[in-house]
């Protein structure tokens, strides 16, 4: 975790970003990088060992999406994570569906267990098992979020940018309580669309 005099840093640089203050992003990458590229790593652990974009270079990917985002209006430093978060899984949701070109509802698709989904039980699968699970569960969240935006939003924030409790609830303005109900409500309607789509 950064210090408290990293974290005012931060703090003003996402003031200047949100104020539209040439360099402000360039200012806060900085300061932010090693927590983007824990990020970056987590969520590459849902992909090939020998994935051909590396960290450094999905950090890159989402600092150049992140310099397009002139519409949001950054509140804090868990804000931003949880922004960065969901940015870095549509890179490799995107990198995913451009290089294994996985039909949707294809023969031999199998159940798809959020339990299964765990960077030491992903190493196990095949190229195309992995492409699979992230975009399945992709388009899962996607749909939960038409449904349910915080839900989603609790699950990109808690399985793809490993957050904490408190965290999530920080960045989405809520509870714990509020959190881990959504979390486990997210959870098992996750499972039964991954279950539904494999049938």
């Amino acid at each position: 975790m950064p210090i408290p005099a990293e974290q005012h840093e931060i703090t003003e640089a996402l003031g200047e970003l949100r104020r539209g203050v040439p360099g402000a992003l360039d200012r806060l990458v900085p300061l932010v990088y090693s927590d983007l590229a824990g990020i970056a790593h987590r969520q590459l652990g849902l992909e090939a060992t020998g994935h051909t974009l590396s960290t450094r270079e999905l950090v890159h990917e989402a600092y150049l999406r992140l310099s397009g985002e002139t519409r949001i209006a950054w509140n804090d430093r868990v804000h931003f994570f949880a922004v960065a978060s969901r940015i870095i899984r549509r890179v490799l949701v995107d990198y995913a569906r451009r290089r294994h070109a996985v039909r949707r509802g294809g023969p031999g698709r199998r159940v798809i267990s959020l339990d299964e989904i765990d960077s030491a039980t992903v190493a196990t699968f095949t190229d195309d098992r992995r492409a699979e699970i992230l975009i399945a569960l992709d388009e899962a969240l996607e749909r939960l979020g038409s449904l349910d935006e915080r839900q989603a939003r609790v699950v990109e924030c808690r399985f793809f940018g490993g957050m904490t409790e408190p965290e999530t609830a920080e960045a989405l303005g809520v509870t714990e309580r509020t959190i881990a109900r959504d979390w486990v409500k997210a959870r098992g309607w996750l499972l039964q669309q991954l279950s539904d789509d494999s049938a």
